[in-house]
């Protein structure tokens, strides 16, 4: 007896560790990323290593609605549920589609026709009994559709729509949110975050959950707390009245056997300069667990103490179950854009392995006071470079390597966390990651864990902001009248902007009016280039913008304008360092331990002169499956791409009709297997745009 029971315990215990029990595969996608876990897995395996070189197109869909202007892009990880597949387009259409032919069944334009320009990255589904909704949101308004019919819900907030500005505590008329990811169900609740301005004086980013039927709000929690809630002492001098952002914008994860939800947050605003926020600013970049039925706080850890590198965390926690000395543990993963995986324990948000305050450099610039340390997790391994030296610049041709030379050693440069300054520092890794809005998938029988992730450094420069800069008559009324002709569509004659546009009217308190022409000159994001305007043009709207500018002295601190996002890239375009450039690796969360990496992604003329791929800048994640697959897009050469989970080797791959920057999904219907991408290139990829759902399955 006491033999059997033992073997009893010893078999549960494998099973627990195995990260896997026997049931039957989920064949559906339900929820953005796959699962509430947040982690990208798939329990299919109809295609695997051993046929997965057989995939051919099954499907394409396209949506038919591709701004003519401008990058316009496709971040969205469809669902699939209810028998269909719902996805959004480039002009923030919703739709659904039959998984098995990409039949279009319905779509609900929310814009009433007039289009948008804009980024989101999915819906979330709900339904009880006979009732079934479809939850998106589009500008700052939340809309609940009837799932089966795409009929706008009438009966949900204000004939079909919640105001997001709504509940923040503060003035909204100048106020700009959006919210670019999917919320969360739990129970009848949908648990919503926000994309705000990352300048001074934007919106605070606070978590809202509201009732999936009446779109009433049931619970806030204010990542900037207000006096008398734990961690308003960290905003010195009153700064919470008036700071921004500390917003998860990247989406949740939940536990539902333990009522709670994770999530991830941003910088507090601005991004670059903290000198009206001084302190740690709780909960600016922490990772959080709530109780989901009423937001009250759990546990929260902070990864970056006043951030002054824009260095949001930049997806939502994965849920793990790991094999942690011996014995099962819940876990939370959280990547970050420097290439850390901090590991949590679920139920306390303690860390798993060892986590050391480091001293850190300090800032040099004035009304700023830096945080002395920040946390470097001591496993696993960081997942990209986090240290350059003058050996680690390009050597790709003798022009390239002497301009890079020359340009860092101008720079300010003391490794990771060298604070910005007005000389102009070096950030790497940049602000694009490192990890992405992306995140990793998650192998619940490996324990392993696959990210896609950026080597690319920024140069960032601050400069003092005065009061706007005195101009002539003559140079306000043409920038002013430039202005109404190429930019007020999107923006606005009061410069608030309009539908998902940001509003421009305090553009002039983060960037000079170099680097605003600079930005008419080359785009940004969805913001089309405006090449054909001489420089003279350019400057004349950037000169207005400034001056229109009406908050540029709101405080007693000195304020700062940004150079722009600006990458060290070579006079080429390529990166200024030394590949690899675009990664992807495989992380053993058990050991804590790198088990491979390879590079993601290659530029085929450098390919073509014998440099070996050097991997590409990585937007859109990976998704892991049973079959031992790892599928991922992103890359700036529009392929898509299946590796062996356990190698890293690619076993397959294809050219998209335009780069595939979203994640993927996968689901069985009718009893076949398919993966499907959405092809929208362009955005901050400067490639093609595309409208175009893509799914593949066996031949």
């Amino acid at each position: 007896m006491r033999l059997s029971l033992v073997i009893f315990s010893l078999m549960l215990f494998i099973g627990c560790v195995g990260f896997s029990e026997k049931k039957t595969p989920l064949t559906s996608w339900p929820v953005h990323r796959g699962n509430e876990a947040s982690n990208a897995w798939s329990d299919l395996s109809q295609i695997n290593k051993s046929n997965v070189a057989e995939l051919s197109v099954a499907w394409t869909y396209h949506t038919g609605d591709l701004p003519a202007e401008g990058r316009p892009t496709l971040q969205c990880n469809p669902i699939m549920v209810n028998d269909l597949l719902y996805i959004t387009s480039p002009a923030m259409k919703v739709a659904a589609l039959n998984p098995g032919t990409g039949e279009e069944k319905w779509s609900f334009d929310p814009t009433g026709g007039k289009g948008s320009n804009s980024v989101n990255r999915g819906v979330t589904y709900w339904e009880a009994e006979n009732d079934k909704r479809i939850l998106f949101t589009y500008s700052h308004y939340l809309f609940a559709l009837d799932a089966d019919s795409g009929k706008l819900i009438t009966d949900f907030g204000e004939n079909g729509k919640v105001d997001l500005r709504s509940g923040l505590d503060r003035d909204t008329t100048d106020l700009w949110i959006n919210a670019t990811s999917p919320g969360i169900i739990f129970e009848n609740l949908l648990i919503l975050g926000s994309y705000v301005a990352e300048s001074y004086d934007g919106a605070p980013g606070y978590i809202r959950a509201y009732d999936v039927r009446s779109g009433k709000m049931q619970w806030t929690f204010r990542t900037i707390p207000q006096p008398g809630e734990a961690g308003n002492e960290t905003w010195e001098n009153n700064s919470w009245q008036t700071a921004g952002g500390a917003n998860a914008w990247s989406g949740f994860s939940l536990d539902k056997k333990r009522g709670m939800v994770f999530l991830a947050t941003g910088s507090p605003s601005f991004d670059f300069h903290g000198g009206e926020r001084k302190g740690q600013n709780l909960y600016g970049n922490c990772v959080i667990a709530l109780d989901a039925a009423t937001g009250k706080k759990i546990w929260h850890y902070q990864v970056i103490h006043h951030d002054l590198w824009d260095y949001d965390l930049p997806c939502p926690p994965n849920l793990v179950t790991l094999n942690h000395k011996g014995k099962p543990v819940d876990a939370v993963a959280q990547l970050t854009k420097n290439g850390f995986v901090f590991l949590l324990d679920r139920e306390t948000g303690q860390p798993l392995f060892p986590v050391e305050e480091r001293p850190v450099p300090a800032t040099d610039l004035q009304g700023e006071t830096s945080w002395p340390t920040q946390p470097v997790p001591t496993s696993p391994p960081p997942f990209v470079r986090q240290l350059i030296s003058e050996k680690d610049l390009t050597d790709r041709t003798p022009e390239a390597q002497a301009y890079a030379l020359e340009k860092f050693r101008s720079l300010r440069y003391e490794g990771l966390f060298t604070p910005p300054s007005a000389q102009g520092t070096l950030i790497f890794p940049g602000m694009r990651g490192g990890a992405e809005w992306n995140g990793g998938a998650f192998d619940p029988e490996k324990g392993w864990i696959y990210v896609n992730a950026n080597e690319i450094a920024n140069i960032l420069q601050l400069t003092p902001k005065t009061l706007p800069v005195p101009i002539s008559p003559e140079i306000a009324t043409q920038g002013k009248t430039l202005y109404t002709t190429h930019c007020v569509a999107c923006h606005g004659t009061n410069l608030k902007g309009l539908s998902t546009n940001p509003s421009l009217a305090t553009v002039g308190n983060r960037l000079t009016v170099e680097s605003i022409a600079e930005q008419i000159l080359s785009g940004r994001g969805t913001m089309p280039a405006f090449a054909h305007l001489i420089e003279a043009d350019r400057k004349a709207i950037a000169a207005y913008l400034v001056n229109e500018t009406e908050t540029a002295r709101k405080s007693d601190y000195p304020r700062f304008s940004i150079n722009g996002y600006v990458q060290f890239r070579d006079p080429e375009g390529y990166p200024a360092i030394k590949p690899p450039w675009g990664t992807l690796s495989a992380i053993d969360l058990n050991e804590g331990k790198i088990v491979w990496q390879v590079p993601s992604g290659e530029f085929s003329e450098l390919t073509e002169k014998g440099i070996s791929p050097t991997g590409t800048q990585n937007f859109g994640g990976p998704i892991a499956t049973a079959g031992g697959l790892i599928f991922v897009g992103a890359t700036q050469d529009e392929k898509f791409r299946a590796y062996d989970s356990d190698t890293g080797k690619i076993l397959w791959e294809t050219t998209l009709h335009a780069g595939g920057y979203a994640t993927p999904a996968t689901y069985e219907y009718e009893g076949r297997q398919y993966v499907v991408i959405a092809a929208g290139g362009g955005g901050k990829q400067l490639t093609k745009s595309g409208d175009s759902y893509v799914a593949f399955g066996l031949r």
